[in-house]
């Protein structure tokens, strides 16, 4: 399969929206929206506030097109100010790592093409990216599904052995099957 990863901005929201749409707002409607920090603001458009932040350039991901131009997935990445919420921030912040310069918190496939490689190029492509912006150092919550049958809904933000695959290394878990993930981005 033919692939180009591009930025998620101006110029290509289009191509994101019709990829969320075609998958049903993406987890019930979220829009990639759940680790931003207006998330739970009463009346809140989330199709609206993602494309609002996206034009300001405060929203980044690594969109995967396929060879027709299409967007088949996408990884979400962001300052901590960026994407603020964080999964299982409880046990989190017990015992917080180090800041980070940069957050994982979303990598979606569309369901048509997963099991071909698309959210490891959304990954690589989302740590290109950063590199690109400075590099530093990139954190994740992630699911192990190593030994165990997992819903794709618990795996929002990639899977351990994945993210491991690419480089990162467990910090401590802060879940049954969640990790925190870190490595070293270095500037390209």
């Amino acid at each position: 399969m033919s692939r180009t990863i591009v930025a998620l901005d101006a110029g290509t929201w289009d191509r994101f929206a019709d990829l969320v749409e075609r998958n049903n707002g993406i987890y019930g409607g979220c829009w990639c929206m759940g680790f931003h920090p207006e998330r739970n603001e009463p009346g809140l458009d989330f199709r609206t506030a993602k494309q609002e932040r996206v034009r300001a350039g405060r929203a980044h991901a690594a969109l995967v097109l396929d060879a027709d131009g299409a967007a088949q997935g996408w990884c979400q990445y962001g300052s901590p100010e960026e994407l603020s919420r964080i999964k299982n921030r409880r046990e989190y912040e017990k015992d917080p790592p180090p800041r980070p310069d940069w957050r994982i918190t979303c990598v979606f496939v569309d369901k048509r093409h997963r099991g071909q490689g698309i959210a490891r190029a959304a990954v690589v492509g989302a740590l290109d990216q950063i590199a690109a912006a400075g590099g530093g150092v990139v954190e994740a919550i992630s699911e192990t599904t190593a030994d165990r049958s997992t819903p794709g809904r618990f795996l929002f933000s990639g899977t351990v052995e994945l993210l491991e695959q690419l480089g990162f290394e467990r910090l401590r878990p802060v879940g049954k099957h969640a990790w925190i993930v870190a490595r070293v981005v270095d500037p390209s």
